[in-house]
């Protein structure tokens, strides 16, 4: 490997941006994708199908074989109230392949014991969210049912490029919890990123199906 191409895959990898690294089979020359040069440019459309699909593997471009090696990291969830619902939405999310992190000032909740399997930071939810990076990879759901707690994270995860933000709640706490939010600045456009009430409309009853259809929810934000 190149040291150009090695440098720009240590750099995407630290960003936690998502790449293709194109290697052609005939003589081993590598590219990465979607920073290469033009001269590779043919194979730019096979390397977002590859990212799209998040699967690596050989393609035939333009009488060449390349293999296609998707470099994405994990997507991540940032789960703020560490109560019951978040237990057994950090075991769906984690066996869906999501880097899962529990956020509570409340030490007596957030405990590794009770979230085995997921990163548990015991933090106000801004500074946690801003130590961990809310990228484009990342889902924030805000569970814990008291605004001091939730609403510092989804006015945070508002100015991120989160690609999913829901809250626990009625519709008519989340409707109060829009008008706090509006007064922290937020317009029409970043409030109605936000999924309230969290969850898939199944019927969902006891703490793990309100989980499921979260994670449910979670996963069809990120496929489409």
């Amino acid at each position: 490997m190149r040291r150009r191409v090695l440098e720009a895959l240590v750099a995407a990898r630290a960003a936690r941006r998502p790449v293709v690294l194109a290697t052609r089979l005939s003589d081993g020359a590598q590219w990465l994708l979607p920073d290469a040069a033009e001269e590779a440019a043919g194979l730019r459309e096979a390397a977002a199908a590859r990212l799209a699909g998040e699967a690596s593997g050989v393609a035939e471009i333009e009488g060449e074989r390349w293999f296609l090696a998707v470099e994405a990291p994990a997507p991540r969830l940032a789960i703020v109230g560490a109560v019951h619902i978040a237990q057994s939405l950090a075991g769906f999310a984690g066996a869906c392949g999501f880097a899962v992190t529990v956020i509570d000032p409340r030490a007596a909740f957030a405990t590794e014991a009770r979230f085995p399997g997921a990163a548990v930071a015991v933090a106000w939810p801004g500074e946690a969210l801003a130590a961990l990076g809310t990228d484009a990879r990342t889902a924030v759901v805000a569970l814990s049912h008291d605004p001091k707690i939730d609403d510092p994270a989804l006015d945070a995860a508002l100015r991120s490029e989160a690609f999913y933000v829901a809250a626990l709640g009625s519709r008519r706490s989340h409707a109060a919890r829009l008008e706090r939010l509006r007064a922290l600045g937020h317009g029409a456009a970043a409030l109605a990123r936000i999924r309230g009430p969290a969850g898939l409309a199944i019927g969902a009853k006891t703490a793990p199906e309100i989980a499921l259809s979260i994670a449910a929810q979670l996963v069809e934000a990120r496929r489409a």
